[in-house]
């Protein structure tokens, strides 16, 4: 039976992600539905960051906010969706060495700051609703600038020490990545040595991010719910639930999916098979996908603005 030898050469090797297995004759029909979500996150984001910048109106914390999400929809999804569509187009699978752990950065910092920023939308829902007569004064720019610069180290700080650690590992000769993109751990099975200490920062870094948002939203919410339940007028207790209705929606579909995606690979006899590869997909490009489509249509706000700039871009065609 042939060992494993370690790369020994002074050049660092390329990475060879795989597709879909199993499904590559249809690699040229998978791609149309990941060209479609990719296509209307890109376009979707845009328009939410677009109509933000010009209506005046919607400059306060929460529309700000929700504008910062958008630029990290893009982010997110320009990480890995452009490679993967080059995978099942061109069969273009190889990867530097440098770019791989270069796009495992980004990945995982735009994923958390995501996650971060769920959480700050939280604490903004809650303000509005448990304490409104001092939303102003206590979400101020100033204050959210803070909050976001804090959030923005740590995710960057923590996040950035998985690339660092997995690049530094000796890599056997096998450099084929079982995934569409370069997943940490995917990536780090390949080493010719003990991985114990990367797979046990991931796992930290996880819940020193992801864990402690999920508990910070699940603890605002409870009290956005008990503050809401005291409500006199069933008209507001219906007003108050329904502002928070499409944030609670992505924030279901985020950590649900993220969490799924993190089960099936912790957990599944084979941890690269069709379904593991899907679901970790779908958990980076949906949310992007799903953000614009949420707010912008359950978001009176914002669909007001838009039907607005649409019907001054035909009148200003007409008159042409």
């Amino acid at each position: 039976m042939p060992t494993a030898t370690v790369n020994t050469s002074d050049s660092t090797p390329d990475f060879i992600l795989t597709s879909f297995p199993g499904l590559e004759a249809y690699r040229h029909l998978l791609s149309i539905p990941f060209i479609i979500m990719y296509s209307f996150a890109i376009v979707g984001n845009i328009a939410i960051i677009y109509i933000i910048k010009l209506e005046e109106t919607l400059h306060t914390p929460m529309y700000i906010l929700l504008c910062i999400l958008a630029v990290v929809d893009i982010g997110l999804c320009n990480t890995t969706t452009p490679k993967m569509l080059a995978i099942l187009l061109n069969d273009a699978r190889s990867i530097s060495f440098q770019a791989c752990f270069l796009q495992m950065f980004f990945i995982y910092f735009f994923s958390t700051l995501e996650s971060s920023i769920l959480a700050v939308m939280a604490y903004d829902r809650y303000i509005a609703i448990c304490n409104p007569l001092r939303y102003s004064t206590i979400l101020t720019t100033a204050a959210i600038s803070k909050i976001l610069l804090v959030l923005f180290l740590r995710c960057a700080i923590l996040t950035g020490l998985i690339p660092i650690m997995a690049s530094k590992l000796p890599y056997c000769s096998s450099t084929v990545v079982p995934q569409t993109y370069c997943d940490h751990m995917p990536v780090a099975n390949l080493a010719c040595t003990d991985i114990t200490i990367n797979s046990y920062y991931g796992l930290s870094v996880a819940f020193l991010i992801v864990g402690m948002d999920v508990i910070f939203i699940s603890f605002t919410y409870i009290m956005i719910i008990r503050a809401v339940l005291k409500l006199a007028s069933k008209q507001a207790r219906i007003k108050a639930f329904s502002t928070c209705g499409s944030h609670v929606f992505i924030i279901l579909y985020f950590y649900t999916s993220g969490l799924g995606s993190f089960l099936t690979y912790r957990f599944s006899k084979n941890a690269f098979n069709q379904l593991n590869i899907v679901s970790s997909v779908l958990y980076l490009i949906l949310p992007p996908v799903l953000n614009p489509a949420v707010y912008g249509v359950r978001t009176k706000e914002i669909r007001d603005g838009f039907i607005k700039h649409l019907r001054r871009n035909n009148h200003w065609s007409r008159k042409r």
